[in-house]
């Protein structure tokens, strides 16, 4: 009886436990995937039934003030012209977008411009001006195509730093440049001045930027959304919660959507759930008005992407005049 136990307990071991220890000493193990369950909804996947489609144009631009010698593409997306043309003279809300590459494609994480046509249409956000931003690179751009790699070299300098810089930066450069677009000018609407139907956006070092331009200069921008923001000490982030503490008599008129998960970086910078959680409760101490969204996933769009309708739904409610 007992060799016969035996037996069975080596067949198992060969059968299952060897296979595995191979593998992970292979470096072929398995992977968890912690975002498996994020799935765009169809909001995001495809523009409804007589939805009308908005427009997207690229442009390249050269800084001449902030972050003088460094060029970025730029996109920019207006609603339909019959949406445009209602907006009057009222003119158009605004959000701004970091890392815009990640943002603007249509078939990438986030594909945000087929979810503006379809939440404006549906009356659920304002209808506004989306700008997309690449951070700058040095001299001229590395190749023809938008993307993650070559990284951008002055990407962490723009957004890790905590400054009003880049703020400044939006206000001289990047919102006269929309402001300028010919598809406005053609259809008679401006771009709102009033910091209340402004709003901006960010993944990773992007979002802890798009808070930065806000807590900076609120008088600019009111509404954040971050996903997997970087609160960690890169250039000093880590001190977001104190110092938004420390508001906590007098805070900024702003509003913040966090998106964070569980399994993001925890590296020599710091652990970003952790950050993103001591955000999280800075932010409630203080008084502000702001939602953590917590997941399971790693450091990436897909989560971010999938709730993405919702955060932009939450983010702008009351546009219309409705409660808050």
């Amino acid at each position: 009886m007992r060799a016969a136990t035996l037996r069975i307990l080596f067949a198992a071991v060969v059968a299952v436990i060897l296979p595995n220890l191979i593998a992970a000493r292979s470096g072929r193990a398995q992977q968890v995937d912690h975002d498996k369950d994020y799935v765009l909804s169809a909001t995001s996947t495809a523009r409804g039934a007589g939805v009308p489609a908005g427009s997207t144009r690229m442009v390249v631009h050269s800084s001449q003030g902030a972050f003088p010698g460094t060029v970025r593409r730029v996109w920019i997306h207006l609603p339909a012209e019959p949406v445009l043309r209602r907006a009057g003279d009222r003119g158009l809300a605004v959000m701004v977008f970091q890392d815009g590459h990640a943002y603007v494609d249509e078939q990438g994480q986030f594909r945000v411009p087929i979810v503006l046509d379809n939440l404006v249409h549906a009356g659920k956000i304002p209808p506004l001006a989306a700008i997309f931003v690449d951070p700058g690179h040095d001299g001229a751009l590395p190749g023809e195509k938008p993307g993650w790699q070559p990284g951008a070299s002055n990407r962490s300098v723009e957004y890790d730093t905590l400054s009003p810089q880049y703020a400044s930066f939006l206000e001289e450069s990047i919102l006269p440049l929309a402001a300028s677009d010919e598809r406005l000018r053609a259809a008679g609407v401006g771009l709102t001045a009033d910091p209340d139907k402004r709003a901006i956006c960010g993944i990773s070092s992007g979002g802890i930027c798009a808070f930065t331009v806000a807590f900076e200069r609120p008088d600019l921008f009111r509404k954040v959304l971050s996903h997997v923001g970087s609160f960690t000490d890169i250039r000093g982030g880590d001190h977001y919660p104190s110092l938004v503490r420390t508001t906590k008599e007098n805070p900024k008129p702003i509003r913040v959507f966090l998106q964070a998960g569980e399994h993001d970086l925890d590296n020599r910078h710091g652990h970003w759930w952790l950050a993103n959680l001591q955000m999280d409760k800075a932010l409630a101490f203080a008084g502000y008005d702001h939602r953590l969204v917590g997941g399971v996933g790693g450091h990436n769009g897909k989560h971010g992407g999938a709730i993405l309708p919702e955060a932009l739904e939450w983010l702008w409610r009351g546009w219309d005049g409705a409660a808050r």
